[in-house]
């Protein structure tokens, strides 16, 4: 029996139409998990791992480890870099300096064939684009401080993937291959089961005791509290001269730890399960959060954006939760932001949508994680003939909820109002394959770990009537749940390598 898919034959020749063909095989997976796959495989060059729960509830159907990229796409300052097996026309697009531009062409050529029993993820770039990369869709001011010095962007192409399918109880491992030939299939074939014995070897990373609370009051921020709420009083000034109607300000901030971004990312994963979970090995830094809100996702020619806007806490009894939920829903301040965002969303969308297709579904439905409970709702439309995936992210990076409205009013405001650049806050975490397919997600609740220091960032939606200390307490508040989560992972063991 072939064990893998597609046959050698029939990769040579799909080989000669496609820059990149999958090689896969079914594994059991009835005794893994992803977080043993990923502690096997983690510490031999850039890797990641991508988890999802639905409603604070369930795992998602689908997890995703990656690892040997065969090529990196690293972005800072309008320079451009490409790390590994870059098809000769991307490396001329990347002289430019563009990365959307540079993504363009890599999708284009490396595009994979379409093959049934392939999950959403199996080839394309995954990684981040921080919300810095909007200047090279708008013209903007020079903004803050690049104090941080981050990469505007990395992207990762896997050469392996570890996918679980938790419905059907299987894993597959896909081996990515840029080489057309009989060999380059061996050879695929045989690192695939190496992969696979991989699998069996013991668990590196001990067992673990519930986190208990941290204490974060050593977190230094790169603003002081005045400048603060003295940012949230000129966005009301501007909206009240009809500049803008929402802007959302952000702080960030920092803590000094060595701590295993792994425990951090298992300390998440229990106090704060959420509909888009990652963890990104990239050599000099890691990331690790865990968003509830999507910027964009394609899937078969649909776009779809979920704006979130209003949140109330979670309540213990059903009766109680019921309550927040119908203040909620009365609240005039949420609702008017919501209808904000909303109609931001729906113009993003027909940017690149047939014209009338772009419709609003579950309109303020309220959706329940595990510590808050939010309104949504659900934009989606149509791609129009021609538009690509980067189209796509053009027309609707970085999300309104991060930004505000009018969108770009509100970012340069952002620039006036902010120190320092924002870096990877705001930005899209997620992947884009080369069949046009986007799931990314707003990069919120993410810690971002580099250079013994541990980088959290939190915005607050302002509008005409906010209050400032709120304003400034929210931002406090977000930072601080992931800060201290850092601080119960440290109470775990096991400093960063």
């Amino acid at each position: 029996m072939n064990l893998y898919h597609p046959s050698r034959e029939e990769f040579v020749e799909l080989a000669a139409a496609h820059g990149v063909v999958p090689v896969w095989r079914e594994v059991l997976a009835d005794l893994q998990t992803p977080l043993a796959v990923y502690d096997r495989v983690r510490g031999e060059g850039p890797t990641f791992l991508l988890e999802s729960v639905e409603h604070g509830e369930r795992w998602g159907r689908w997890s995703f480890v990656g690892l040997r990229p065969f090529l990196e796409l690293t972005a800072r300052d309008g320079t451009v870099v490409l790390d590994g097996d870059a098809p000769a026309e991307a490396r001329g697009a990347a002289e430019q300096g563009d990365p959307l531009a540079t993504l363009e062409v890599l999708l284009e050529a490396l595009r994979t064939p379409e093959l049934p029993g392939l999950p959403p993820l199996f080839s394309g770039a995954v990684g981040y684009l921080g919300y810095d990369v909007v200047r090279f869709i708008e013209r903007l001011p020079g903004g803050g401080v690049d104090d941080l010095r981050m990469p505007d962007a990395r992207l990762l192409f896997p050469g392996q993937l570890i996918v679980f399918d938790h419905l059907r109880q299987r894993l597959l491992v896909v081996s990515n291959v840029r080489e057309g030939t009989a060999e380059a299939f061996d050879a695929a074939v045989a690192a695939s089961e190496t992969l696979v014995a991989k699998l069996s070897a013991p668990v590196r990373a001990p067992s673990l005791a519930p986190p208990s609370a941290a204490n974060v009051e050593d977190a230094q921020a790169n603003m002081p509290r005045h400048d603060y709420l003295d940012a949230v009083e000129r966005s009301k000034e501007y909206i009240r001269a009809g500049a803008i109607f929402q802007v959302v300000p952000s702080q960030r901030f920092s803590l000094a730890t060595d701590v295993d971004p792994f425990s951090v990312y298992r300390v998440l994963r229990v106090i704060n399960p959420s509909p888009y979970m990652y963890l990104f090995d990239l050599g000099d830094m890691s990331v690790v959060g865990s968003s509830p809100e999507a910027l964009v996702t394609v899937r078969g020619g649909q776009a779809s954006i979920w704006p979130i806007a209003g949140s109330a806490p979670r309540a213990p009894s059903d009766v109680e939760d019921r309550l927040l939920e119908n203040g909620l829903r009365a609240d005039e301040k949420e609702r008017a932001e919501h209808v904000m965002l909303v109609d931001l969303a729906r113009n993003d969308l027909g940017r690149v949508c047939e014209l009338g297709s772009v419709t609003v579904d579950d309109f303020m439905d309220v959706v329940r994680y595990s510590h808050v409970m939010h309104l949504r709702s659900t934009v989606t439309g149509t791609i129009r003939p021609g538009v690509t995936a980067v189209d796509v992210l053009r027309a609707t990076f970085p999300a309104g909820t991060l930004s505000g409205a009018p969108k770009v009013r509100a970012m340069e405001i952002i620039d006036e109002l902010e120190p320092t650049r924002r870096g990877l806050f705001g930005g899209g975490i997620g992947y884009v394959d080369a069949a046009g397919n986007i799931d990314l997600c707003i990069a919120i609740r993410t810690v971002v770990m580099r250079g013994g220091q541990a980088y959290v960032q939190a915005g607050a939606g302002v509008v005409a009537d906010s209050v400032p200390e709120r304003e400034f307490a929210e931002t406090q508040n977000k930072a601080m749940a992931l800060l201290a989560a850092v601080r119960a992972a440290e109470s775990l063991g096991g400093a960063s390598a």
